[in-house]
């Protein structure tokens, strides 16, 4: 079985003013998740749900898509050995679960997700 696409982050660095853009241009509800994530609920039947992100430092304008995996370590692994590079290691969220962030080969970023 495959890694599916759990989530998304848009990073920003004003989250009340990117909240109320997303909100006014897709319907999106937006619920507070920490000091620096609002929750998206993307209102729709089908679709990953995601956040928006002010980090407080760079990268703050980016886009990031997370794929679920069992076993961050073994696949930031395999990121390297595959050419890419790991650039957050697995990482944990209160209460939520595991990321991590690397970079493709072309420096695309990607996010890892474990639930838990």
């Amino acid at each position: 079985m495959g890694n599916p696409v759990v989530h998304f982050d848009i990073g920003c660095r004003d989250r009340d003013r990117s909240v109320a853009f997303y909100s006014e241009l897709f319907a999106w509800e937006a619920s507070d998740y920490g000091p620096l994530s609002s929750k998206i609920k993307a209102c729709a039947e089908r679709g990953i749900q995601g956040a928006i992100t002010a980090l407080g430092h760079e990268p703050e304008n980016y886009v990031m898509i997370y794929v679920e995996v069992d076993d961050i370590p073994a696949y930031l692994a395999k990121v390297e050995a595959l050419g890419g590079q790991v650039l957050i290691p697995e990482t944990p969220v209160p209460d939520s679960g595991h990321f991590a962030w690397f970079a493709d080969l072309d420096g695309n970023l990607v996010g890892l997700w474990k639930e838990g």
